[in-house]
């Protein structure tokens, strides 16, 4: 449980295995996928069950395929059946977003989405489409009046730590209108640069190491393309540990 002043980490998992060990090493909060190794998809609704019996809150990752995030109808229908799949479930919100050719927010999507979680009761968290965005000042903007909880974001660049500018951005845009999450490559050894350098209040991350390589015979047959990684319970443990603040004594 959070103290006072601790800040919230999110672990992002796409397995029983990756929930367990989220839970065990501390995390505050889990966001469900499928397919973490294309950016995480819609879970599947077994796994959505099973996380429903989480002690802690779950949101859902609602992304129907990998690639860009720009959808079309029959897509958008997909998420909005998705949605109503994650609220039967029990969860507590969702996670998504959606974008224009040009990488902008498409806000009519966005809006039918959000609708949606809230007809539900869902709370709602804009994932790293942001990050395409060619205005992230403008974007967070955007993802407050459309009314987002929360933006995971990498600043626009590859990882957490590359994009502190654009995390900038999004920090003196939303203001203490919305959360915003920082995201993306960082692990207990880095986090403390982040904290230094942005009024930090929440963390994502995934917490994982690689896992073995598959049989000749699995590779070779296409059912693992290798490079899989898989949540560790001492990583999100030891990324919980720095985000404690330090005490001094007198």
């Amino acid at each position: 449980m959070n103290g006072a002043n601790d800040l919230t980490l999110e672990v992002c998992v796409d397995n029983v295995e990756g929930l367990s060990a989220a839970i065990a090493g501390g995390a505050d909060r889990i966001e469900l996928c499928g397919a973490l190794e294309v950016g995480g998809l819609t879970p599947t609704s077994g796994l959505l069950r099973v996380a429903a019996a989480s002690p802690l809150p779950v949101v859902a990752m609602i992304r129907p395929r990998g690639g860009d995030f720009c959808y079309d109808a029959v897509e958008i229908q997909l998420m909005l059946n998705e949605i109503d799949t994650v609220a039967a479930t029990g969860l507590q919100g969702v996670v998504l977003g959606a974008s224009l050719p040009n990488g902008e927010l498409d806000h009519k999507t966005l809006e039918r989405l959000l609708r949606r979680a809230r007809d539900h009761g869902l709370e709602s968290t804009l994932h790293r489409a942001i990050d395409l965005c060619p205005d992230l000042g403008q974007a967070t903007r955007l993802a407050v009046d459309l009314g987002f909880a929360r933006i995971l974001t990498s600043g626009g660049a590859r990882a957490a730590l590359e994009g502190l500018g654009g995390l900038q951005r999004c920090f003196d845009a939303a203001g203490d209108r919305i959360t915003i999450m920082p995201g993306a490559g960082i692990h207990a050894g880095n986090v403390g640069r982040l904290l230094e350098k942005l009024p930090v209040r929440e963390v994502h991350a995934s917490c994982s190491e690689p896992v073995a390589a598959s049989t000749p015979p699995v590779l070779a047959f296409g059912f693992d393309a290798g490079g899989r990684r898989q949540t560790s319970t001492a990583r999100v443990a030891a990324l919980k540990a720095a985000l404690r603040p330090t005490s001094s004594t007198p």
